[in-house]
């Protein structure tokens, strides 16, 4: 399946509304109205005001017949790719990770292991999608992993570079992934509704059901294995703490953060990505981190704003979950919305 960020920004520009301009999104009725009007069987809400999250709102179902509760618990698919970044730049605040070491040291993947390229590898490239990677290998003909150019030399999102560095996280501290980012993020944040695994910590009565466009439910796969790159289990209420802690800079040298916020490298459409996040520029020196997740009856979004210390996290468990995006964007984020629907309409 397809993971992209790009994929999911892609298709902000499609909206279909209830027969007028801008939803009215503060009456239940009409929201719950308009969500049926888009397909939409359950949306959850975050929006992070003043650096601080200040509401959560989930609506729909969990299941037919069963309403989705405030602590729903969603696939979110590529918003696993954040997490896995601040995992590491935690790492690397403490000292205990480079961002610029060459992860041969620690990780080579057995199909690139007679391509030099491999030694040139590094954390920098991964978490700014550099990495040369395709987005998977079994987009390859062959199945297997390569490189499409050299790291650092251009853009590329890949899901295989955030896999890459997983194990290579793995390796050196001989510990997974989920544990890692457990004892480093969840844990001091109360995340108790994350994990990147379906483990004995996620209640499953509480799991948002996934649904193509035409009502079909998908089944739920319970991953046992952590993938750095997607299916991350989490509600609204525990990435908002996620969210404002990286708004806060919580965890990282200052030296780290302002490598986290800068450009990296160009993306799409003007945007670039620094490490773990798409930047959005905006006016009056403000400016976007965001970062998207699109799978089999997921698509998720976040924006967070470090100048104004906004935010909005927008989950939904459909295919065409995206068509809500840019009503929710305008009504929340207001003329920062509206720069950020420029930019994703743009040439």
């Amino acid at each position: 399946m397809f993971k992209s960020i790009v994929s999911v920004c892609l298709c902000l520009v499609s909206l279909v509304s209830i027969g007028q301009d801008k939803p009215l999104l503060g009456n239940d009725a009409q929201i719950e109205q308009w969500l049926k009007a888009n397909s939409i069987p359950t949306l959850g809400l975050g929006v992070i005001k003043h650096g601080q999250l200040q509401q959560v709102r989930v609506f729909g179902e969990l299941e037919r017949g069963n309403a989705a509760p405030f602590n729903t618990i969603f696939n979110v698919a590529s918003l696993a790719k954040p997490i896995t970044a601040m995992v590491t730049l935690t790492l690397v605040s403490k000292g205990e990770w480079q961002l610029d070491e060459p992860l041969f040291t620690y990780w080579t993947d057995p199909d690139v292991a007679a391509d030099p390229r491999s030694k040139l590898l590094t954390t920098r490239h991964i978490l700014s999608h550099q990495s040369g990677f395709p987005n998977w290998r079994y987009m390859n003909e062959s199945n297997t992993l390569d490189f499409k150019f050299s790291p650092g030399t251009q853009y590329q999102y890949s899901g295989e570079g955030m896999e890459y560095l997983r194990k290579a996280l793995e390796n050196k501290f001989g510990k997974s992934l989920n544990a890692l980012a457990n004892d480093l993020i969840f844990t001091s944040l109360a995340m108790t509704d994350t994990q990147y695994v379906f483990n004995s910590q996620i209640d499953p009565a509480r799991v948002v059901q996934g649904y193509d466009t035409q009502g079909k439910a998908y089944e739920t796969i319970k991953h046992q294995t952590a993938n750095a790159a997607d299916d991350l289990l989490t509600s609204v209420a525990d990435y908002g703490k996620f969210l404002v802690s990286v708004l806060a800079g919580a965890g990282l040298s200052d030296s780290v953060y302002q490598d986290m916020i800068s450009h990296q490298v160009a993306s799409t459409k003007g945007k670039h990505f620094g490490l773990g996040f798409e930047i959005y520029d905006l006016a009056d020196g403000e400016y976007a981190l965001s970062h998207g997740g699109s799978d089999y009856g997921a698509q998720t979004i976040v924006f967070i704003l470090p100048k104004s210390k906004e935010g909005l996290i927008i989950f939904t468990n459909v295919d065409e979950g995206y068509k809500v995006y840019e009503a929710l964007l305008l009504h929340y984020l207001g003329k920062k919305g509206e720069q950020i629907m420029q930019i994703e309409m743009s040439e």
